[in-house]
């Protein structure tokens, strides 16, 4: 199956290394997400894959050639930068028409998008009336026009709302599962935790974390235990005991470090300490995004008050 495959890329602008010595590999029949703060080096890598931009070293392949030296491009690659790309003046129906006729796509694909991205509907219309979610909607469309076997998207959920969001969650698993390879950049972590199977992320230019998506989470946060009981001294007593460390909050409630349900609602069983709760507090992507990302951000807000 074809992949994208960067090695040892790098791009200057200006004396500025945008891109830093990158490699790694996109699969097939996976969502990969592509993460990383702004500035780091995401778009740009994305333009030199589809030949955009040039590097200064180092090279981007799909399917073992340059974009460039592709035949029919966009029925091997579909690809999202921009959502302002359309002619406002044109309609949506005759942007794809002209994206297929230049590209020798049967014009039967053009309703077919339309029907499958929502903008059958308001397909005559023109593009300058569409809002910022329908843009984006026309964009994947002309990403799926040549039904192609890559697909790279830039911020696809950008101005979607929640149907919006579902809907292109459930359209980026099924393009995985249909063995195609999926390349999204994205800064919304919750999103990328439940469509992406595995990340790129780079800081910086460089990369970071080549690695599926729970084995990058596990590795990077530590697991939490809520715990609440009626004798909070007994629980205390019985987290000193044993070497857990536990905050505190006024209401009662313990969270425990590096413990797991099950192991601590035994000791409680056996030293009959009640429970009132005990629950794992799921690490998140973007917990562990954060501590993989704190030094590399270019731009930080100070912390807020309280």
């Amino acid at each position: 199956m074809t992949s994208i495959d960067v090695r040892d890329l790098s791009k200057e602008y200006g004396g500025r290394r945008a891109v830093d010595q990158l490699t790694f590999s996109v699969r097939s029949g996976r969502v990969t997400g592509f993460l990383g703060p702004n500035g780091a080096g995401k778009s740009t890598t994305m333009r030199l894959v589809l030949g955009l931009d040039r590097p200064t070293s180092g090279a981007a392949t799909i399917g073992g050639q340059a974009y460039a030296a592709l035949r029919e491009p966009l029925s091997q690659v579909g690809a999202l930068l921009d959502a302002r790309a359309a002619h406002g003046s044109r309609s949506a129906r005759d942007h794809l028409r002209a994206l297929a006729a230049s590209n020798r796509i049967p014009v039967r694909r053009v309703d077919a998008v339309l029907e499958e991205t929502g903008l059958a509907t308001v397909a005559r219309r023109r593009v300058r009336t569409y809002s910022l979610g329908m843009r984006q909607r026309l964009g994947i469309a002309a990403a799926l026009l040549g039904d192609p076997e890559v697909l790279l998207l830039d911020e696809p959920a950008n101005g979607l709302d929640p149907e919006g969001i579902i809907w292109i969650r459930t359209l980026l698993r099924r393009l995985a599962g249909e063995g195609r390879t999926v390349l999204v950049s994205s800064h919304l972590m919750g999103e990328t935790a439940a469509f992406a199977d595995h990340l790129v992320i780079l800081g910086k230019g460089r990369l970071l974390a080549d690695t599926p998506v729970q084995e990058f989470i596990h590795a990077r946060v530590r697991p939490l235990v809520r715990v609440r009981t009626t004798d909070t001294a007994a629980l205390d007593d019985l987290l000193a005991r044993h070497g857990l460390d536990a905050s505190r909050d006024e209401d009662g409630t313990r969270t425990v470090r590096h413990a797991r349900v099950d192991d601590l609602g035994r000791l409680m069983a056996e030293a009959g300490v009640p429970v009132l709760e005990l629950a794992a507090q799921d690490a998140t992507l973007e917990e562990a995004y954060l501590d993989l990302t704190a030094a590399e951000t270019e731009f930080t807000a100070l912390p807020q008050e309280t």
